[in-house]
């Protein structure tokens, strides 16, 4: 869909200055290194590996290394341009105010959608503990406090956020540590397993690869909360620069040497893998006391911090989007450096998407599920294609501008969108991932139709 102004001239205004600039580096830097620890790898990943077996590690190589890419391209132009609106204003910039709109509303009903389920999760390890609470009483009194803290100050959720960060990643770097140690045979109390359990590389053939694939891709969601924060730190440019440099060992690291460790540790048809989750599988075959509670302590963690992420990122989105023309005005009111009714409201949604849980579990909740199945994808797209048309901006603009350079230009953007493509064939040959890819199509495609039209009305008056 065409743009009817050139991209040249459609840079939108910068939609953070009224923003405050009060995250520290060090915030910035655990943010980055603890949001690629989510609770989509600590629960999630079990599927994935009763699917692949051992072959998981390359389904996670595999999306990791597309990760990587995105998460390079989307660097180069958050240091270029630092901006809430991160992807959103990016795409606003090289593509036309359409794609903007499209890219960011469409990400703003994902995260929204993300902490009504966070809360829900959390909820449900909370009531296990204490039975007979109900779990709506427990997601609003989480969607309270970080609400709350959201409201008050930026400040509010890097600390969360520090502390939530230090704990995922201690406990991950502590189960990397002893399952080393079980993998070489030195963890006293244990046997190494030696590679008796990899045997069988593909127990369902390319299939169950294809299947690990895809719940890996999913798996790496909220990797672009970093470069939205980053616009409110101390120094935009180089925390955006520092998190982009250091996302090739963390995911490296943290995702597919977690799934090495596992899958050596663990036989990948246990059912304990899929009931118990795979780190506390792992962890009661090594024998250590109480794994599972000390599991679901990491895991509620880790909800809690995606809930406080996402009511932050959708907070941002919305606030730029509204900045520039693409939304109600009432939600760019700032009061204290924070966008409070844009807090507000996507607090509200993320509620409201809770209550439909137990409203309308049967149609209306799980149409919303299969609204967002594949908007991270649509947003890697929109990446890639504003880092192809910006680049060539950001060279005539002078070496200044590129602190951080997308590798091999414009080759391996190119290959990125090729891997794209291809997992979105993938998802079309899968019928529980079809119906996801054809209803956040329909609802891509509707919002670009909006913006479009919207686009040609400003443009007309």
């Amino acid at each position: 869909m065409p743009s009817t102004t050139s991209p040249e001239l459609s840079a939108p205004p910068e939609a953070d200055v009224s923003l405050s600039h009060g995250l520290k580096q060090r915030h910035l830097s655990m943010i980055a290194l603890g949001g690629v620890i989510g609770a989509g790898l600590f629960v999630g990943s079990g599927a994935g590996i009763a699917a692949a077996g051992p072959s998981i590690v390359v389904a996670y190589a595999v999306s990791g290394i597309l990760v990587m890419l995105v998460m390079r391209m989307l660097g180069e132009m958050s240091a270029a341009y630092p901006s809430s609106g991160s992807f959103s204003a990016h795409a606003e910039r090289a593509i036309g105010p359409w794609a903007g709109f499209a890219a960011g509303w469409s990400f703003w009903v994902l995260l929204c959608t993300a902490v009504g389920l966070e809360g829900i999760g959390a909820a449900k390890i909370v009531t296990g503990w204490l039975p007979g609470t109900p779990e709506w009483a427990w997601v609003a009194l989480f969607m309270v406090v970080f609400c709350g803290a959201n409201l008050a100050a930026v400040k509010n959720f890097g600390e969360f956020e520090f502390w939530f960060a230090t704990l995922k990643v201690g406990a991950i770097t502590l189960f990397l540590v002893l399952g080393v140690l079980a993998v070489a045979g030195v963890l006293p109390g244990t046997r190494s397993p030696g590679t008796s359990n990899l045997t069988h590389f593909l127990p369902h053939g390319g299939q169950g690869l294809v299947i690990g694939l895809l719940a890996s891709v999913f798996a790496y969601g909220g990797l672009e909360t970093v470069t939205i924060a980053a616009a409110e730190s101390e120094n935009p440019v180089k925390g955006v620069a520092s998190a982009v440099r250091t996302a090739m060992w963390r995911i490296a690291l943290f995702y597919i040497g977690s799934m090495a460790v596992i899958v050596t540790l663990v036989p990948s048809d246990s059912k304990e893998v899929v009931e118990k989750g795979p780190y506390v599988a792992a962890l009661d075959h090594l024998g250590i006391p109480a794994a599972g509670r000390l599991m679901n302590v990491v895991v509620l963690v880790a909800l809690l911090s995606a809930m406080n992420a996402n009511i932050y990122g959708s907070s941002r989105i919305a606030y730029s989007l509204v900045e520039r023309g693409q939304g109600p005005k009432v939600m760019a009111r700032v009061s204290g450096g924070v966008p409070r009714i844009a807090v507000l409201t996507s607090c509200v949604f993320g509620f409201v998407c809770v209550l439909l849980s137990y409203w309308r579990p049967n149609d209306v909740f799980p149409w919303l599920l299969n609204m967002i199945g594949a908007v991270i994808l649509v947003v890697w797209v929109f990446i890639a294609v504003s880092q192809l048309r910006l680049r060539r901006r950001l060279e005539r603009e002078g070496s200044g501008k590129l602190v951080v350079r997308m590798w091999a230009f414009p080759v391996l953007t190119w290959v990125a969108l090729a891997g794209m493509a291809t997992i979105f064939v993938l998802m079309a040959r899968q019928p529980d991932t079809r119906v996801q890819l054809y209803s956040t199509g329909g609802m891509t495609l509707f919002l670009a139709v909006v913006g479009y039209v919207r686009q040609r009305k400003r443009a007309g008056s």
